[in-house]
């Protein structure tokens, strides 16, 4: 066999080896599955935070159109990835505020909107997802886009509102 043929196959083999121990090793890191059954709302919860998580990135556009997913401003994003779980929310964060049961900030559950007043004007200007665990799933700058980002003492936290349970 020639050095060429030698090499192309050695290639080959290196990526066939490298492709299997990425699969095998991806279901290595997936979460253990738990005996019960989640409730609805965890369920659709996550479901919704996995989906906007897809856009994590996904640059920042004020007035950005409803459904289109190449820029999003805060109420454009969270309107698109509820809707994608049968959940209608209106346009603007401040008839998003409106939707929904209110909550405390300490009874916050992953999928709960967070409404601040960041420009402290007195009325609503952002919408955050709350994902658990002090953190937030949401977009707001332009040069950040889609991101997640610390709840406690932040600009959010500090300028908060209002938060809202729209998932049953």
């Amino acid at each position: 066999m020639n050095k060429t043929k030698k090499s192309l196959i050695g290639k080959t083999l290196l990526g066939v080896c490298l492709s299997l121990s990425v699969a095998f090793s991806g279901n290595l890191l997936t979460a253990p599955q738990t005996a019960y059954a989640a409730s609805s709302s965890t369920t659709t919860a996550n479901k919704i935070i996995a989906k906007g998580k897809q856009y994590l990135g996904v640059p920042y556009k004020f007035g950005a159109k409803s459904g289109i997913t190449s820029a999003f401003d805060c109420s454009s994003f969270t309107q698109y990835v509820y809707k994608k779980y049968g959940i209608n929310l209106p346009r603007a964060s401040k008839d998003q505020a409106k939707v929904g049961t209110k909550v405390s900030k300490s009874n916050l559950k992953a999928g709960d909107l967070v409404f601040s007043d960041t420009n402290r004007d007195g009325k609503i200007n952002h919408v955050s997802i709350y994902i658990g665990n002090g953190k937030l799933l949401h977009t707001y700058k332009v040069g950040v886009g889609v991101t997640i980002s610390k709840f406690k003492g932040s600009t959010w936290d500090k300028t908060f509102v209002t938060a809202r349970r729209v998932i049953k």
